[in-house]
């Protein structure tokens, strides 16, 4: 069997202690040259065990300070099968930032297949915990489907939804697309959520259809390291033979 690298069985000694509460967090490690010292290892050894740790998520460099181990953060679980089709922030309270209407660009044009300069409505709202902001949600409509009636977002009820608007509107919302992905957050998102521009976002793109026109399209924002999306799958039960269902 070959032989465990040096620096995996260094990280290893100060993992364990962490992991089971002997070293809590905000607990500053030995610096490099004295976890050197103590395990006998070299400087370069004991840098690039903490550098593993810090990779791992349970220890930050501070710079001029040196190592600590860090805060687990909360964990926020975000339903993406809630029956309303709603933005499903679970226990996230939600902040409504506001509606205003704008020039529809890409790749928004793309995504609701509109032409570049079409109006849309733009709805912002974050999702909060105890006042500090978890996610952001933004969604876009054509103008076109509700402008001059009172379903647009402008003028409808605030305890009206998302689907029960749009149906009144004659537009019947009839199935849903999402992509899951990760990118940078940009400028405009970080001042929102209170966070760090170009830092990596997990980000929800769902898209409303009526038929084959999209009629809705949002972003769900979040940190990575706070918000797991949970999905349910109800699957087909098989079908017992004699069944005529079968046929």
């Amino acid at each position: 069997m070959a032989r465990q690298p040096r620096y995996l069985w260094l990280a290893e000694q100060l993992r364990a202690p962490i992991l089971n509460g002997e070293l809590p967090p905000g607990t500053r490690l030995p610096s490099r040259t004295r976890l050197a010292r103590s395990y006998r290892v070299s400087e370069q050894i004991s840098r690039t065990a903490l550098r593993l740790l810090v990779t791992e998520g349970l220890v930050e460099s501070r710079p001029g300070s040196g190592y600590f181990v860090r805060t687990v953060p909360e964990i926020f679980r975000i339903c993406r099968t809630d029956a309303s089709s709603g933005s499903g922030l679970g226990r996230l309270s939600r902040e409504a930032v506001g509606t205003e209407q704008e020039r529809c660009s890409p790749p928004l044009s793309t995504r609701l297949r509109l032409r570049e300069g079409d109006p849309v409505y733009r709805t912002t709202s974050r999702g909060l915990s105890s006042r500090t902001p978890i996610t952001l949600h933004r969604s876009w409509e054509p103008a076109a489907l509700t402008a001059g009636t009172l379903r647009a977002p402008f003028d409808s009820a605030p305890d009206s939804g998302l689907l029960e608007r749009l149906r009144s509107a004659g537009h019947p919302v009839d199935h849903v697309v999402e992509e899951v992905g990760v990118r940078a957050l940009h400028d405009s998102e970080a001042s929102l959520l209170g966070s760090t521009p170009g830092i990596p976002a997990l980000v929800v793109e769902r898209t409303h259809y009526s038929g084959n026109r999209p009629v809705e399209t949002s972003d769900l924002i979040g940190s990575v390291e706070q918000c797991r999306l949970l999905y349910k799958l109800t699957l087909a039960r098989p079908r017992r033979a004699g069944d005529p269902r079968r046929h």
